[in-house]
């Protein structure tokens, strides 16, 4: 599919935090004097079926499911509201309590309100799948979270067994899709985000031989890296080495010297923020400067300080920017601050107001109030405007929504 590219205007996040506007307003910090590093909008690519239509073959439940009982209607959450990932988990939960006030506040679901049920998985598999036992155990109609794949993954079995629709914020590992008919996400997945990155490397960037760094214990690394290998060989593009960390880690020499050896002339990382501002800084040191490039597994507003000057020229892809010039963008990012004292920090805001968006858009469409007629309206979900995007999904359970790309740059506000 031909791709359209819109550009978007020339602001971003500054290196002290808050995601701003095209230019920062007095009480929102003051306004900036001189350049500050910052993630500037490169492009804002359609969605495009990087499967190239293959088979959709999902596993039907057999699990009883939940009906609805009492005066109002539980909806879950599971979040990492604790360890390393609670930036992402404390806006996505942010993003979807919104969404519920909201419609509430125009009168719920025929009459009845909707109740959002919230447990931390502390950003560990197996901590997300008592969390969702947990849920289930409270009558839940359904489930929203998480972000990290890997701690989705065991969640959505769980879902999947007991016949609950669980709808993933921020998850995009591919295979997902295939634990079953109840798994639904608003985010885009690493098909296309591995595709759009290695089209946008091949293409706009013209790196022919690049270099992978992959976090071996985390899923969604592993899958984003092979995504982003298959498409980018099938360009025509080479592989110039792939080396391995553990999440954690701390110390990237060894890595990156390995990497260096193989004369690459790109380097994409596919792993969380936590771990990227230390290899930005650190390539350096052993003479790799070469482009950087990821995922949305980089989105944090901490990265533009832990990566310092090696983060600055670095791209990656996202779901969402606050700059986006759409009433649907200029909306919600003026409620969230409204309601929580701040714009919002990461994407993840966007993708739990949207991920309780298309849920409450199939309450309201649902033949009955069960777990099982709801997964039907998720399913059925068609051009819904939402925050990140219209989003559609897709016989596989996926959104088909556009993604962005941004760039690590500085930026004068003050020219503005």
């Amino acid at each position: 599919m031909k791709r359209k590219l819109l550009f978007a205007c020339l602001a971003g996040v500054l290196a002290t935090g808050l995601t701003t506007g095209c230019k920062p307003k007095d009480g929102d910090g003051g306004t900036t004097s001189g350049p500050v590093a910052a993630w500037v909008p490169e492009k804002n690519i359609e969605w495009f079926d990087a499967s190239e239509g293959a088979p959709v073959n999902r596993p039907v439940s057999s699990g009883a499911g939940t009906k609805q009982e009492g005066d109002t209607i539980k909806v879950g959450m599971i979040a990492s509201l604790s360890g390393s990932e609670k930036p992402w988990g404390d806006e996505s939960r942010k993003g979807a309590q919104l969404a519920i006030d909201e419609a509430n506040a125009a009168g719920g679901i025929n009459g009845m309100q909707i109740e959002l049920l919230a447990e931390d998985t502390a950003g560990q598999p197996a901590t997300g799948k008592t969390a969702t036992e947990r849920l289930i155990g409270k009558n839940v109609l359904a489930v929203l979270g998480e972000v990290a794949s890997g701690v989705t993954g065991p969640a959505a079995e769980l879902c999947q067994e007991q016949g609950v629709p669980i709808i993933s914020v921020g998850s995009t590992r591919t295979d997902l899709s295939e634990t079953g008919n109840m798994f639904f996400r608003v985010c885009y997945t690493d098909a296309f985000q591995g595709a759009m990155l290695a089209k946008f490397a091949y293409e706009d960037l013209n790196l022919k031989n690049v270099a992978i760094l992959t976090d071996r214990q985390l899923p969604y690394s592993v899958g984003l890296s092979g995504d982003f290998r298959a498409y980018f060989e099938k360009l025509g593009g080479k592989i110039a080495a792939e080396d391995f960390y553990e999440k954690g880690t701390t110390d990237f020499k060894a890595q990156l010297t390995n990497l260096q050896a193989s004369n690459p002339d790109g380097l994409f990382c596919s792993g969380y923020f936590t771990e990227i501002g230390p290899i930005a800084r650190q390539r350096a040191d052993v003479g790799l400067e070469v482009p950087m490039f990821g995922g949305d597994g980089w989105d944090s507003t901490e990265l533009l300080t832990s990566g310092g000057e090696g983060i600055m020229g670095g791209y990656y892809s996202n779901h969402y920017s606050n700059l986006e010039d759409r009433p649907e963008v200029a909306d919600f990012v003026s409620k969230f601050k409204e309601k929580y004292g701040a714009e919002p920090s990461n994407a993840m805001g966007a993708l739990g107001y949207d991920a309780a968006l298309v849920l409450i858009d199939a309450l309201k469409r649902t033949s009955a109030m069960d777990s099982k007629s709801l997964r039907d309206a998720i399913a059925a979900t068609s051009g819904l405007k939402a925050v990140s995007g219209t989003i559609t999904i897709g016989p596989d359970g996926n959104a088909q929504k556009p993604g962005l790309i941004l760039k690590a740059a500085m930026y004068d506000a003050s020219a503005q």
